[in-house]
């Protein structure tokens, strides 16, 4: 698939760091390190602009080694950015550790997979059919 994108960056394009990987690494693109104190959220730019086709999504995901080993996620995980969307992608991150973490100019700070998607049509019913599971939720199966 083709994407057009647009990159205002000083860095490579987003790539996939191996051959089987299904997200692309989005990179901070600032002017000096920003600082995320504990519990602290800020909107990270990255100077891409892209063009999806219809029925497709951007989905931006936290990194795992981040996440493990320094607390930073996605304030809003998963993130969707729609194919009429045409503006910057920014991502906002979160520190969920105790102490401040410093973001610096081409850190991989995010993950972004392209999915296709459906759109839905309501059908307004009175009676759903019914399953073995029916309204079992929320741990309904156990642990073990």
């Amino acid at each position: 698939m083709e994407i057009k994108i647009v990159n205002n960056s000083k860095h490579p394009l987003p790539s996939y760091e191996t051959e089987l990987s299904a997200g692309m690494d989005l990179r901070a693109d600032i002017n000096e390190p920003i600082e995320l104190k504990p519990m602290e959220r800020k909107l990270i730019p990255t100077s891409l602009f892209m063009e999806l086709p219809p029925g497709f999504e951007a989905q931006i995901r936290p990194r795992s080694g981040l996440a493990i080993k320094h607390g930073i996620s996605l304030v809003n995980a998963p993130g969707t950015i729609d194919a009429d969307y045409r503006g910057e992608i920014k991502i906002i991150l979160i520190n969920l550790a105790s102490q401040p973490y410093t973001i610096q100019d081409g850190d991989r700070i995010a993950q972004m997979v392209i999915s296709a998607h459906a759109r839905a049509k309501w059908i307004t019913v009175n009676v759903l059919n019914e399953t073995n599971r029916g309204t079992g939720g929320f741990g309904h199966s156990g642990i073990k």
